[in-house]
């Protein structure tokens, strides 16, 4: 039994889809979410960019005397590993959103054709076809980029009949409509705010694995028997911390959340 809380950060918006199915599974635990949405998005940044920046992201929650921590940024899990976050093995265990999915996808595929969308950044990496491989060397993998998909995210334009969404998926999924993928990765925690729009353009013969729900069921699993669960006795405390404007991500996250955060968010600087 372990009371401290876990840790979550994400570029910004989209992790609250892990913190979400979180809360479903584990409704007793308190949580700490970081959203460094002052930088957002990282998927077109530079590795030693994307390294500097998740090493502030870590060391802030750290602060917070943590159990675990939720890598829920695609971006972040795909360019650095966490020797390079951490300079050293980690005290706590943590969790990344690359190895479910991938494993989750290898088990869905019919066809043994999967599509992979991610950032720019997650694309280039290649770790989620090495990833999906090493369950199955035999599927073949689909990757596309579609870098303006977390700033429709964060912009708040996820509705399936909004003209602006359509239009970009349709020229970002259209090779891999053509691949005949039956199954798709979405390779980006924010995608999954988009599921409607992806769903739409891809069709519904197309099965959508959302990384952080995937991820969310890991670590609901491996903390249950590592015996780090918090009791069910006391409301859960939710934190949320973000790096600009407090409004618009409470505006938005109370959305995407299904609950009011008004009043639960606390704007910091990490570079201090």
């Amino acid at each position: 039994m372990d009371t401290r809380p876990i840790g979550i950060f994400d570029s910004g918006l989209g992790g609250l889809t892990t913190l979400k199915r979180l809360t479903e599974l584990m409704p007793q635990e308190d949580i700490i979410y970081l959203g460094d949405t002052g930088r957002v998005p990282y998927g077109s940044r530079s590795r030693e960019t994307i390294i500097k920046y998740a090493r502030q992201d870590a060391a802030f929650l750290m602060k917070h005397n943590i159990k675990a921590m939720v890598i829920a940024c695609n971006t972040v899990c795909s360019a650095a590993s966490q020797y390079e976050i951490f300079g050293h093995s980690c005290e706590i265990p943590v969790f990344e959103v690359v190895s479910a999915p991938a494993k989750a996808a290898s088990l869905q595929t019919k066809n043994g054709k999967i599509g992979v969308i991610g950032t720019k950044a997650t694309i280039r990496s290649g770790a989620y076809e090495t990833a999906i491989k090493k369950f199955s060397p035999d599927l073949h993998v689909y990757s596309a980029a579609c870098p303006l998909f977390v700033p429709l995210v964060e912009d708040g334009m996820i509705s399936g009949d909004d003209a602006a969404a359509l239009s970009i998926a349709e020229r970002y999924l259209a090779d891999l409509r053509r691949s005949e993928a039956d199954t798709l990765l979405l390779g980006c925690t924010h995608y999954a705010l988009l599921r409607d729009v992806i769903s739409k353009v891809m069709g519904p013969g197309v099965v959508l694995i959302d990384s952080g729900a995937e991820t969310a069921k890991m670590v609901s699993d491996e903390l249950a028997a590592m015996q780090k669960l918090s009791p069910v006795s006391a409301p859960a405390v939710i934190k949320y911390f973000v790096t600009d404007s407090i409004e618009g991500f409470e505006t938005l996250a109370s959305r995407f959340l299904e609950s009011d955060v008004h009043g639960m968010v606390e704007q910091v600087a990490l570079e201090q």
